[in-house]
């Protein structure tokens, strides 16, 4: 009986076997790098004449606009202080004695040498006629120390009175403080506009007629006195006034929304709205490099870049880059004409 025994394989069968493998292996690969290439083929001839996809869309950016405005802007500084009287003299009586009659109140306008009080000199065992104390300028009675049955010295004030007509706005002033560094801003009959909490709504106007030469080494800041209008007389002397100091007016200027500016990349610059060249049926953003000037309650003024009625897109701008594709969706009213 045989025992079964295993014979080796001979080379070159073991040759013959890989040369069967390895073309196996490459038609395998050929097939496959062709189906690939007809595949590339196949996308080549729907592109474009450089390759790209023809059907590619670009992005759209809601917008919102507004029309850039020509007129008037003004910078100011906003402040606040008393209403005081600006000039003040007091009536004095000419001899001792006591107060029978009290002939004005506080508030009383007066004409020089009006009455302001009687004064009896008389002593005990001595009687003598009455004198009158009167007014040594017209104006307005702001203090009222003399009160009847009180004795008064030569040396003692009657009264205190505001000089100026006040029915035509003499007699008042406001004075208030700035800041040393807005010093350079200040100067005479620079025009202000006041307002007060007990009349909402109405504006007064006035100038600056004084400016401290010195300034407040513990405050840093400067007095400021500025006349008031007070044709009606609703102006008190101790009110509390809000002021805006207008500093600056520009008149003709391009202004927009102060929103409508950015800043990157030490640049200034806005998008305004464009016609898309390629298509005429869409809008796209254009960005404009702009000098910026005043900045106050919301506007601002540009110097260089813009041209009245220029569209500006004032919300969505931050993604938008040049040439972006844009939906206009709101247009703002443009801002007004003047402040």
């Amino acid at each position: 009986m045989k025992s079964a025994v295993n014979t080796p394989a001979r080379p070159g069968m073991v040759f013959l076997y890989m040369i069967v493998i390895a073309s196996a292996l490459s038609f395998s690969g050929c097939e496959q790098i062709g189906a690939i290439r007809e595949r590339i083929a196949g996308r080549k001839d729907q592109a474009g004449p450089e390759g790209a996809p023809a059907a590619r869309e670009r992005a759209v950016f809601a917008v919102n606009t507004t029309t850039a405005a020509q007129g008037q802007i003004r910078d100011y500084l906003a402040l606040s202080g008393d209403i005081v009287a600006g000039s003040t003299v007091d009536a004095y009586s000419d001899a001792t004695g006591k107060i029978t009659r009290v002939f004005v109140s506080i508030g009383s306008r007066v004409r020089r040498g009006d009455p302001i009080a009687e004064v009896d000199p008389s002593r005990p065992g001595m009687t003598y006629v009455p004198g009158i104390a009167t007014a040594p300028v017209a104006g307005t009675i702001v203090a009222l120390p003399a009160q009847v049955g009180m004795t008064v010295a030569q040396t003692v004030p009657l009264a205190r009175i505001a000089a100026g007509n006040t029915a035509s706005g003499g007699g008042l002033e406001i004075r208030l403080y700035v800041a040393e560094r807005f010093i350079s801003r200040m100067a005479p009959r620079l025009p202000c506009e006041i307002t007060l909490d007990a009349y909402p709504g109405e504006v007064f106007q006035g100038r600056i007629t004084e400016l401290s030469p010195v300034v407040d080494p513990s405050s840093r800041t400067m007095e400021v006195r500025i006349g008031v209008t007070n044709t009606d007389n609703k102006l008190k002397a101790g009110m509390f006034a809000k002021v805006r100091l207008i500093t600056e007016t520009k008149t003709e200027v391009v202004k927009i929304p102060a929103a409508a500016l950015s800043r990157r990349f030490g640049e200034n610059y806005v998008f305004v709205v464009e016609t898309d060249p390629e298509d005429p049926a869409f809008l796209i953003s254009r960005k404009r490099i702009v000098v910026p000037g005043i900045s106050i309650d919301g506007e601002l003024e540009i110097q260089e870049g813009l041209k009245p009625d220029d569209e500006v897109i004032i919300r969505g701008q931050t993604l938008l880059e040049d040439g972006t594709r844009i939906n206009v969706i709101d247009r703002v009213a443009p801002l007004n004409g003047g402040n």
